[in-house]
């Protein structure tokens, strides 16, 4: 990390990401609702990031903004930080895998590269986190991933979790009681148009999943 990409520049560019995924584009609206900020605050960072040298996001008012090559690789050294960080502490100091998130965004931002390569050799230069997210590798490069949401699933589709996009420990909790896990196998039998409920079956069990759980698995049809 250079010296000028402080802990909050870090935070802005990683959610600056997980918001354009998709290829949209990150709104104001929606970065202060992640980082817990006043629009205008936002606003005020954006402008900041658009004039560093060099830029480090594209920006626009009233619109959003998107991350520079520059401000992308900031932001997946700051992603790879985090899930070596998580499987580490899940693998080398037994913590859950409900319980490595905050740890992790703690400590994300502190690391030094020696450490990330050292952890990262530690754990056979692991693919995926705890959660079954890409790891980027050492070269700053996001793996692909053709996984989409267990939401987008119909009746009679069956697929494997590739991965659990959910910082929530509680959530994480209850998804370990039921079985739905990284690399488990489910079927959708029912699904609701009216409340967008999904019936899900996995390993012999069936569960009732509402729209805001079923968002946050990510799955590969098989």
């Amino acid at each position: 990390m250079g010296p000028h990409l402080t802990t909050s520049i870090q935070d802005y560019l990683k959610r600056i990401y997980e918001l354009t995924q998709g290829g949209g584009i990150a709104s104001t609206n929606s970065l202060a609702e992640e980082l817990h900020v006043k629009p205008a605050s936002v606003t005020g960072m954006l402008q900041r990031l658009a004039q560093a040298k060099p830029p480090l996001v594209n920006y626009r008012k009233h619109q959003g903004a998107t991350l520079t090559a520059a401000g992308r690789r900031a932001a997946l050294e700051v992603i790879r930080h985090h899930r070596l960080l998580e499987a580490w502490l899940m693998q080398t100091l037994g913590y859950s895998w409900d319980q490595v998130h905050d740890e992790a965004e703690r400590l994300e931002h502190v690391i030094s590269e020696d450490l990330e390569h050292r952890m990262a050799a530690a754990l056979g230069y692991p693919a995926r986190d705890p959660h079954g997210e890409p790891i980027p590798s050492a070269d700053l490069k996001m793996p692909p991933d053709a996984a989409r949401p267990l939401s987008s699933l119909r009746p009679l589709q069956k697929a494997a979790i590739r991965s659990i996009r959910a910082p929530d420990s509680q959530l994480l909790r209850l998804l370990e009681s039921l079985g739905l896990l990284p690399g488990a196998e489910i079927e959708v039998t029912d699904y609701s148009p009216l409340d967008h409920n999904s019936t899900v079956k996995v390993g012999g069990r069936t569960a009732v999943l509402g729209p805001i759980v079923t968002a946050h698995i990510l799955v590969e049809p098989i």
